[in-house]
């Protein structure tokens, strides 16, 4: 028979992270040690006050079909998250509940682009968006930022990639995978240049926004400049800060006739999110922090342990990250000696199969030579895992 499937599905590449996921659960099948570093999720339970909602949940019954856009409560749980943790005003018609943040971003790219429009791409960039874009029939314009920028745009790189066809930029702060934050003063200067542009609408990626380590804290671009509130998408969810990466919960907000669109959409894909998932997530969103400063705690001694011990490895050459929980380490100087590796995805692929410590290859990423560690595992785990890098690194001709 032949290919008759459609183009846009053949346009875009299968996730790395998953596809490296599968090699480390078929090698464990296989009784083989493997330390996982490729893992996108806190190692944390989710709390017991958000499991016990979501039971109270199924012995009240609300187990049918919700509001498309997410229950009232929860819609005003999040508006009341936003308005108190980030200083933001939405109202319910602004705010849209989906099946994770993946979900919530490829209901405004579905929403926002046409054909051929280009959508600015800071690389490193989280590998789902230019397969977002792709599928909306968009073209991601890719802008490298490597260690010396530490891994961030800035405003002249940002004006020089701007054409009469830019619809879109994506920004991702503390970004996956370099762990980066955006400051108040880099995200002004951005603002500019986008005050210059008023047909380029922004997302706001802030996923990781409860887990930053240094004396900066956490503000996005609306914050620094409120006149881009009217074309600006905040996009979040519950997965990462509450340990709630299989609920599938995630929320846009944004101008209101644009999440009307992306609602409509949903309404013919997905339609609701989990009943169950959305009286789970209200309670995280309404309940105390505790758990999220423990975790953010865990990730910040980790952080520091890790770096240090990276950096002790010939070859390795690493950033400190200021939020997250990945590492973004070259490993350019392992590549051009080692007998086994020419490029990251063969790096990934050597250590995981001959010394089993899974990561993800930067290419992934849109940067090539490094890899993505996370530090969302156990100490024993990371010491391990870097004694097996450090052994992979030091191997000869």
């Amino acid at each position: 028979m032949p290919n008759t499937f459609s183009q846009r599905a053949q346009k875009i590449s299968p996730s790395q992270t998953l596809s490296i996921s599968a090699l480390s659960n078929r090698l464990r099948a296989e009784g083989r040690d493997v330390i996982n570093l490729a893992v996108g999720q806190p190692d944390f339970p989710t709390p017991e006050h958000v499991k016990e909602a979501a039971a109270k949940a199924m012995r009240d019954n609300k187990t049918g079909y919700t509001a498309v856009d997410g229950t009232a409560e929860l819609k005003q749980a999040v508006a009341d998250k936003l308005k108190c943790e980030n200083g933001l005003d939405y109202a319910g018609d602004q705010i849209l509940v989906s099946c994770g943040a993946k979900h919530s971003l490829y209901n405004l790219c579905q929403a926002l682009l046409n054909k051929g429009d280009e959508v600015i791409t800071p690389a490193p960039f989280w590998l789902s968006y230019p397969e977002l874009i792709k599928l909306a029939e968009g073209e991601p314009v890719i802008l490298r930022a490597g260690m010396g920028q530490r891994f961030k745009i800035n405003a002249q790189q940002l004006e020089r990639s701007i054409t009469k066809n830019t619809r879109l930029l994506m920004l991702n702060s503390p970004n996956n995978p370099s762990g980066m934050l955006y400051s108040r003063s880099e995200l002004g200067e951005l603002a500019e240049v986008l005050l210059q542009n008023p047909n380029i609408h922004i997302c706001s990626d802030d996923i990781y926004e409860h887990f930053v380590f240094g004396a900066e804290p956490f503000a996005n671009i609306v914050n620094v400049c409120p006149e881009l509130q009217s074309r600006t998408v905040v996009i979040n969810g519950v997965s990462k800060a509450f340990s709630m990466t299989g609920w599938r919960i995630g929320y846009a907000a944004g101008p209101a006739g644009l999440i009307a669109v992306m609602k409509k959409i949903q309404s013919q894909s997905t339609s609701n999110p989990c009943s169950i998932s959305q009286e789970a997530a209200r309670a995280a969103l309404d309940g105390p922090l505790d758990c999220v400063a423990k975790m953010r705690e865990t990730f910040a001694e980790r952080r520091d342990w890790l770096g240090a011990a990276l950096r002790k490895i010939n070859g390795v050459e690493t950033l400190m990250p200021d939020g997250s929980f990945y590492v973004f380490p070259n490993f350019s100087g392992v590549i051009e000696r080692h007998p086994k590796v020419g490029n990251d995805l063969e790096l990934a692929e050597y250590l995981l199969e001959k010394h089993h410590v899974a990561a993800v290859p930067g290419i992934a990423f849109g940067m090539v030579n490094h890899l993505r560690l996370s530090f969302a595992t156990g100490m024993d785990e990371l010491e391990k895992a870097v004694e097996r890098i450090a052994e992979m690194a030091g191997e000869q001709a």
